[in-house]
């Protein structure tokens, strides 16, 4: 191999390794989780966010109505929506519905996860590992791929944006 070619190689290698590791997709009963992921927290940071989609493939509805994780004390799911103007952010006290044949994107500034009262920061490039609870099809663990502080996907390893924090 000549230096030109190793060259190459090296570099696709290195670059390779740099990109995110994505969560594995999992599957409980008709419902798919797909692409889990958080966003990085600052030092200090009392509540972090995290993000998924959930499809449902089967003929009845569900419902994701909690969880838990080892790094923070509390596993609560949220809405963020706009009210005259204004960003709100609201727990929903009875979980999420999905639909059959739905497809559910938890995100950035719709619904998501949040990780209340974290024990350690959550540092890009780590993965956490939670347990989702759903009404009918049970518990499942998922692993959460933590992006960057700003990031807005799954595979963007993100800067700043402006949106809201909590």
């Amino acid at each position: 191999m000549n230096r030109s070619a190793l060259a190459v190689a090296i570099f696709f290698i290195a670059a390779s390794l740099a990109v995110p590791a994505n969560a594995e997709d999992v599957t409980i009963g008709t419902l798919k989780i797909s692409a889990p992921w958080a966003r990085a927290t600052p030092k200090g940071a009392a509540v972090g966010g995290g993000y998924m989609t959930i499809t449902n493939t089967g003929t009845a509805p569900d419902r994701l109505i909690g969880g838990a994780t080892g790094i923070s004390s509390r596993f609560e799911l949220h809405e963020m929506s706009m009210d005259n103007g204004v960003m709100k952010m609201r727990e929903l006290a009875q979980g999420l519905e999905i639909k059959p044949g739905q497809k559910v994107e938890l995100k950035p500034g719709g619904y998501h996860v949040m990780f209340m009262g974290l024990k350690e920061q959550l540092m890009q490039g780590q993965t956490i590992k939670a347990t989702l609870q759903f009404e009918k099809a049970g518990k499942v663990d998922v692993s959460f791929a933590i992006q960057g502080v700003g990031a807005q996907s799954p595979g963007n390893a993100g800067g700043h944006s402006g949106g809201m924090k909590h």
